[in-house]
């Protein structure tokens, strides 16, 4: 087999996501993988003054707090050639601020910071000019290369967070500036690539990969709290939250099919913990589970869904769960965005409550042992090693 286009480099990851973060992140999938053939540092997300004060029992507040106060967990390999880094740092919480002087100010202070403590660490483990590799985080990642001997820097784009008020504020100034100024884009969905393609035309599709825990053959009993539920099991498995899935759509699926039994894994945001759906006699929630017990639930499940509304945030969002759901043979019902136009050939696409209620019916009926292996063949063909070998091969581009 022949090696990667980037083979033995020193690679920076500035995680927007930190390392322990409750639910799986493409980037952290992605150290994994990179790190078979390259020395990667992960850099955690700082933390900042706002966060330490109204998150103080927070698992990641206080793992920060130790490497800050007690420099406990600063720099620790959690794999060979893979480090998790937490940068001894406190930033200032400058969001509130308007854009201008001073918040821009504060923001390079802020990078400066960072660099600071991430050449620390360089330098610890001998790092030599390191490409750069920033997970859509266009606040801390905008000045990094200015502050850091880095041989280039990629900005990785896997979610349109200007759809978003807090993000949207300075990002819509911030993101594409970043854009601009790096040496490449890699993004995980072609209408992503798109965007990004307006400011840098050095932008590339890599797609993206799914997790092994999904591949992996599921031993042991039924989980406990699906057990008494009865079949079909209609579920979804994730962060359960108003800004990215339609709430009204799942009631109207539960109303129409009361002999479906309705099953969300995973945490709550507010609105879905106030909506109707928790007084509907056939939709259970579950509640927050960890990563590994994630494909449990959904090998139990009849059919999956990616009930999504269809906003700025998510019409170019890669479903990451597909391929998870994919990757275990399960028929799929999805509301149809651009990206959900790649599994039209395995999954079931829909508009409105009407078509999920006659395209539920349909994969019940139609699910087979043929089917389920074309969508573990799809599934697997979107791997996380081919889709860092794209992001090798982008990075390679630029050095040729």
């Amino acid at each position: 087999m022949s090696l990667p286009a980037l083979v033995n480099r020193d690679i920076i990851m500035i995680g927007i996501q930190p390392w322990d973060f409750e639910i799986g992140c493409n980037f952290k999938d992605m150290a994994f993988v990179i790190a078979k053939h390259n020395r990667v540092i992960y850099v955690n997300r700082p933390l900042d003054r706002v966060t330490a004060w109204r998150l103080p029992d927070d698992i990641k507040t206080q793992n920060r707090k130790q490497s800050i106060e007690k420099g406990e967990k600063v720099l620790e390999e959690v794999e060979k050639n893979l480090w998790v880094f937490n940068p001894q740092v406190m930033l200032e919480s400058i969001n509130w601020l308007n854009h201008g002087f001073i918040y821009r100010y504060f923001n390079k202070r802020n990078n400066r910071k960072q660099a600071a403590a991430i050449d620390k660490a360089m330098q610890s483990l001998g790092f030599k000019n390191p490409v750069l590799f920033i997970d859509n985080d266009f606040f801390n990642g905008l000045y990094l290369q200015n502050f850091l001997k880095v041989d280039c820097t990629v900005y990785y784009l896997r979610d349109f967070l200007l759809a978003q008020p807090y993000f949207s504020k300075h990002g819509t100034i911030s993101e594409p500036e970043l854009i601009k100024k790096v040496d490449l884009v890699v993004a995980n969905s072609l209408y992503l690539t798109s965007y990004a393609k307006q400011y840098n035309p050095n932008s590339f599709y890599i797609g993206q990969g799914c997790g092994d825990l999904f591949f992996k053959p599921i031993a042991g009993e039924t989980p406990k709290d699906l057990v008494n539920i009865k079949n079909p099991v209609i579920g979804y498995c994730g962060f359960l939250t108003s800004a990215r899935l339609d709430i009204k759509l799942l009631g109207e699926i539960a109303k129409a099919r009361p002999g479906w039994s309705l099953v969300l894994v995973g945490p709550e945001d507010d609105d879905f913990k106030k909506s109707e759906l928790h007084v509907m006699p056939n939709i259970y929630f579950l509640g927050r589970k960890t990563e590994p017990e994630l494909p449990a639930y959904v090998s139990r499940f009849d059919v999956c869904l990616n009930p999504q509304l269809i906003n700025q945030l998510t019409i170019g969002n890669y479903p990451r769960k597909v391929d998870e759901y994919l990757a275990l043979g399960k028929p799929v019902v999805a509301t149809a965005t651009e990206t959900m136009e790649a599994f039209a050939n395995c999954t079931y696409l829909c508009k409105d409550s009407d078509e999920y209620v006659l395209a539920i019916e349909k994969a019940l009926e139609e699910d087979n042992a043929q089917k389920q292996q074309l969508r573990k063949e799809v599934a697997a063909s979107h791997s996380w090693e081919n889709s860092i070998n794209l992001f090798y091969n982008a990075v390679a581009s630029q050095k040729n």
